[in-house]
Order: C-alpha cells, then structure tokens, then sequence
C-alpha cells in the first residue's frame, strides 16, 4: 500500500515538474518573442532616422504659414529628405523639438542628418530668391539697358534717367570721372562686366550700384602699384579706362591685348590720330557690319579718325585684362595693325605705313584662300 502511495507521490511530482518545463518554455518563447520584437522596432526605428542617400542635386520645399511638425515631416518624406515621417514625429517628440520651425522656402540635400534638418528648420535657413545676369565683355551701355530689360529685370527708362546721376551711387572708380560735356553717357565703362546674382527684388540702381561696384573690387586684383603706373604714363585714371575699352573692342586674342595698347601709346605720344574703327562705331547712331569711307568723316568727338587723341570717355565696359593692359603696355615699334581675315581674329602688326599696307593685302589674301 505504501510502495502505491509512493508511486503516486513520484508520478504527481513528475507531472508537476512537467507542467513547469513547459510554461517556462512557454514564457522563454515568449520572452524571445518579445525582446526580438522590441529589438526590431528599435532597428527599424534607428534605421528609418538615418539619412536617405546622398544626391549631389538639392531639394527645394516650402513650409507653409502654418503648418505643423506632423504636417512638414510628411512633406520632408514626399520630398525623399526623411526615410519615416512616423518615427521624425516621435523623433520631434522625444527630443522636445518641432514648436519653433518657421514657415519659408527651404532647400536641402538629401543625405543629410535628422538633426542637420531640424537645426536648418528651427533657424529658418530659406533659401533668398535671386536674380542672375551676365554682362559680356565689351558692352556699351545700350547694350546693357536692352539686355538687362529684355531679360525684364529693369525698366529701361528708369535705368537710363539713373545712368544720368552718378551722385547716386557711392563707387570711388566714378569720382574720377571729369566734367565733360562731350561724353555721350557719363557712366560708360563703368559697369563693370560679370555674371552676377541679386536678391530678387534689386531695383534699377541697386543693380548699377552693384555692377559700379564691382569695379571697385576688380580694381584691388591690380599690381600694389598700379595707380603709380598712372603717373609713369602719364595720364588719368579715366583715361586709362578710355584705353581700356578701346582694347577690349579691338582685341579678342588676350596675348595681343598689351601689344595694340602699345601701338595707342605710340600714336598718342606722336600727337597722331587714332583711327580706330571701334570709336566711329560707337559715334554712329546704329553700329555697321562693315563701316564705310563716308563714315569715317563723321562729325563726332568720337571718331578718332578726324579727332586727335582719345574720345572724351570709354566706347564700352572692359575687362580687368583691357585695363592691365592699358596700364602696361608693351614697349613696341608698331604703329599700325589690322585684323587676319582667316578666322583667327588675330592682327597683324606694322611699324610704317607702307607695311600696313602690305599687310592689309595679306589679309585680302587670306580670306581668298
């Protein structure tokens, strides 16, 4: 009877122990489950805050006057900034981030960190809406008005009653600019020629103003020495900008830019005529293909051809090369030059008349090949 108690005792205690294993296995399964679902939420939570793949093109978005941080995270996942906006939202939370992101337009490029993002957001980094505009070596100032309206960036009337008053503007270039009534516009050559980028709502003379300027700093480019130079040549800063621009409408080769400076010099200190081609174009009402015998008699203080020495101011804007070159000319025995009709667009050189011109038949000859 006992050794039957006994059995049973041990068959309970078996079945107990039974009982055990499997609810601890039960709750191992389901401890596993957890912690591996808990780790997988925290893998894919980590995961989708990382930065989206990096692209050299930049994104531009807008985040409206009211919008909230639930509402501009779904805009950062549309536009491909986030990978979640879910888990930015609850990012936003846990880092107590999200009230002070300002409306605007905003641009960003992918790859960059959650934290980048929202640091770009709370200091309201938009992005400045911008003009752009490029001015061509060599421009007269017409030339720059009808370009910079049919571009619509001026009004074209306002642009030119400003170029009448240059007391408006605070370039230190044009306070060398002499009281002479013959000068056709007297902010001609100033504007110096660039690519340039304003704020989108740059007015008429913010963007003179600008392009004044900006000689002003091209100026800084120059040898220390350069304003000494003036004096070893011996003439005014706004004669130097006159020179300047004669080159820039004369020269297209940058190696030939000193050379024809040192040809003007030769003739200005033989107190002979120019006769630059340039200066009548400019003198003329509308600028010709190819200018005529008749032309070169034009009345004008202009035309080198009958004036002696330099027209009263600059024919166009020139490049900082025109006037490093109209500062040091190369010492020449040339005198006379004429454009290589082969295309080159290169010049040949004279020291006499007569060569001259041997050389301009030389030229014929080239374009008949």
């Amino acid at each position: 009877m006992e050794n039957q108690e006994e059995i049973m005792e041990e068959t309970r205690t078996r079945s107990g122990w039974k009982k055990v294993k499997i609810v601890m296995s039960i709750l191992s399964i389901l401890m596993f489950l957890i912690v591996g679902f808990i780790a997988g939420v925290v893998y894919y939570g980590y995961s989708s805050l990382q930065p989206v793949e990096a692209q050299d093109e930049s994104i531009r978005f807008t985040v409206e006057t009211g919008m909230n941080s639930k509402q501009i995270a779904n805009r950062l996942e549309e536009e491909g900034l986030i990978r979640n906006q879910t888990s930015f939202t609850y990012y936003l939370k846990y880092k107590k981030e999200g009230q002070r992101f300002q409306a605007g337009d905003y641009e960003m490029q992918p790859g960059i960190t959650i934290d980048e993002i929202i640091q770009k957001l709370n200091a309201g980094e938009t992005v400045v809406n911008t003009i752009q505009f490029t001015i061509p070596e060599g421009y007269t100032l017409e030339q720059i008005t009808d370009k910079l309206a049919g571009e619509q960036l001026i009004n074209s009337d306002v642009f030119s009653e400003l170029l009448l008053q240059p007391e408006l503007f605070s370039s230190a270039s044009i306070k060398n600019i002499p009281d002479d009534g013959n000068m056709k516009y007297i902010l001609e050559g100033y504007l110096f020629p660039e690519t340039y980028e304003m704020k989108e709502e740059s007015n008429e003379q913010d963007i003179i103003e600008r392009m004044l300027l900006e000689l002003d700093k091209k100026l800084t480019s120059l040898p220390e020495n350069w304003q000494e130079q003036l004096d070893v040549l011996g003439i005014t800063f706004h004669e130097m900008m006159t020179i300047a621009s004669l080159i820039e409408r004369e020269v297209v080769v940058d190696e030939e830019r000193k050379t024809v400076s040192g040809v003007i010099f030769n003739r200005i200190r033989d107190n002979g005529l120019l006769q630059i081609d340039a200066t009548v174009q400019y003198a003329l009402d509308e600028p010709k293909e190819r200018l005529l015998y008749e032309d070169l008699e034009i009345e004008s203080p202009y035309n080198t051809y009958i004036v002696e020495g330099l027209p009263p101011g600059p024919i166009a804007s020139p490049s900082i090369l025109s006037i490093e070159a109209a500062l040091y000319p190369e010492e020449t025995s040339y005198y006379f030059y004429v454009t290589k009709k082969d295309g080159t667009q290169e010049h040949l050189f004279a020291e006499t008349y007569s060569e001259h011109l041997s050389n301009i038949e030389k030229s014929k000859q080239m374009v008949q090949n």
